[in-house]
């Protein structure tokens, strides 16, 4: 007899006259929003809150990875850029990452490296930019010292990592990796395992005390020693040591990147995207398609706007793997990890930025001298020759974080993205046709099944009506799944919006992810 368990996850949306920020982590979340309550602006809680992250949700981003992030002024239509996702070593050569199979796959499988090493270990490691951008936007749009947005980070660190079910839950997960690598081993592993959680109100914490020393010396020295100081050099000889091919000369060479945002028309509705080597591109290239294929009705999705989402989406896709990458025609894909927030302050000032390890843990590897997780980002450049994403030295990989901002004549409106590998584009894309076409709030989006198009299967949510799979069905590979923890199947989105009236603002939290929260920037 088979018996299924089945549940139902539900959150509210907050919605409040203050600041709002909303993330994957509670502790991370509470920080930011103290930010807020003292004074501080989008910007100042967005990047206390990432480098946060690093340490209270480290699988999922860090100081050891990459990302962009997108800025809106409250009041204005002004809106900015920042690239700072990573960038492989200059020497870094393809002839490194032999295919295993003979054939090219398929543009949404790729065929497997000899050794996994795109994907674990030294060799899989881009050279990190999270430090320089996190740094640079806080001095170019924050109110807050340096040393103070690192002071949450620096404590946490230093208290350590606490394990409760879920932290236990998600370094059992990728034990074995972390297993291979004494100084990961050390940090994460209980004799070889995953702590277990404490039962009857006992605590554990797993201390990071090289990284809180790395830390302190950049709230000491400046963010740029993570790249040119004495952390530099140590972190350098690590990963020479380990077989990464990441110089001295390529950390000191990174250096972030601003930009305008790519700007499309959707229905009327102005939506800011990241330029380049994003999601957003895909983005704006499959609501293009959407607008010319097929209108919104007045009722509630339909099997039409399932069919016609899948195929903008799977377009787009198509689209993405034959033409996007550094050596494109126009200025990776795998994964489960990364992290969003998406902060409102009492300004009207929006922030969405997206963070990323790339895979759970990254690379799997702490780097000894400097405590702290190493992204495995060679594994988002295509590992066959030939390919617009190919590997190559000194390049920048097509990466999936998809931050966005909705404008209007007030300024920013939404602010919005996601993590979840390939599958956040797709979710980003459906919520804003949730709230954009058929008019609904926040809450009521973000509890609506969605549907995956990042492989050559349409995943649907079992809680999806069966007219709709039904029709979908009759046009492509479909298959049922429930939303769960883990693994994610639809992406783990968080936004914060500008409402008429009072509240002015509300703010939401993936539903299923039993740690993402909104929280308020109210004085204790």
């Amino acid at each position: 007899m088979m018996m299924s368990s089945s549940w139902t996850a539900s959150k509210p949306a907050l919605k409040s006259d203050r600041g709002l920020i909303a993330c994957q982590n509670p502790y991370a979340a509470l920080a930011g929003a103290r930010v807020l309550a003292q004074g501080g602006n989008a910007v100042d809680a967005a990047v206390t809150t990432a480098l946060l992250l690093s340490v209270v949700e480290p699988w999922l981003s860090g100081v050891g990875g990459g990302g962009f992030l997108l800025w809106g002024e409250g009041g204005t239509g002004t809106t900015r850029a920042l690239d700072f996702n990573v960038i492989a070593p200059g020497a870094l050569d393809p002839a490194d990452y032999p295919l295993t199979e003979s054939t090219d796959g398929d543009w949404f499988n790729w065929p497997a490296v000899a050794g996994e090493r795109n994907l674990i270990g030294y060799e899989s490691i881009c050279v990190p930019g999270a430090i320089d951008g996190l740094a640079t936007a806080l001095a170019e749009l924050g109110t807050m010292r340096w040393e103070d947005a690192l002071a949450p980070a620096i404590e946490a660190a230093q208290s350590g990592l606490t394990v409760d079910w879920y932290t236990s839950m998600c370094i059992a997960i990728d034990a074995p990796g972390l297993a291979r690598f004494p100084a990961s081993a050390e940090i994460f592993l209980c004799d070889g395992w995953a702590p277990r959680a404490p039962e009857r109100q006992r605590n554990l914490s797993l201390p990071m005390p090289a990284k809180a020393r790395l830390l302190r010396h950049l709230a000491k020295e400046g963010p740029r020693a993570f790249y040119e100081g004495a952390p530099a050099k140590a972190m350098a000889a690590d990963l020479a040591a380990g077989g990464s091919r990441i110089t001295e000369a390529d950390l000191a060479g990174y250096h972030c990147r601003w930009a305008q945002p790519l700007v499309g028309d959707y229905r009327g509705h102005a939506l800011h995207v990241m330029p380049g080597l994003s999601g957003g591109p895909s983005l704006l290239d499959a609501f293009a398609r959407l607008e010319a294929a097929w209108a919104p009705g007045s009722g509630e999705p339909d099997g039409d706007s399932a069919l016609a989402y899948v195929h903008a989406l799977r377009e787009a896709y198509r689209h993405r793997f034959r033409e996007l990458g550094h050596a494109g025609s126009m200025p990776g894909l795998h994964g489960e990890c990364t992290s969003h927030i998406s902060v409102v302050d009492g300004d009207g000032n929006m922030v969405a930025l997206t963070n990323t390890l790339l895979s759970r843990f990254g690379s799997k590897v702490v780097l000894p001298s400097a405590g702290i997780l190493m992204n495995n980002s060679v594994m988002w450049f295509d590992p066959r020759p030939g390919q617009p994403n190919s590997i190559a030295g000194g390049a920048q990989p097509l990466a999936n974080m998809c931050p966005v901002l909705a404008v209007d004549e007030d300024g920013p409106a939404l602010a919005i993205g996601a993590a979840g590998g390939r599958q956040i584009f797709p979710a980003v894309f459906q919520l804003l046709s949730y709230m954009l076409d058929f008019g609904m709030d926040m809450e009521t989006a973000f509890h609506a099944p969605r549907l995956d198009t990042s492989t050559s299967t349409v995943v649907v949510d079992t809680r999806t009506h069966p007219s709709i799979v039904s029709l979908l069905t009759r046009h492509f590979p479909v298959l049922a799944v429930e939303e769960t923890v883990y693994p994610v199947s639809f992406a783990i989105p968080t936004a914060v919006r500008r409402r008429p009236g009072h509240p002015r603002f509300e703010a939401m939290a993936h539903p299923v992810s039993p740690w993402a929260t909104v929280a308020e920037g109210r004085s204790a």
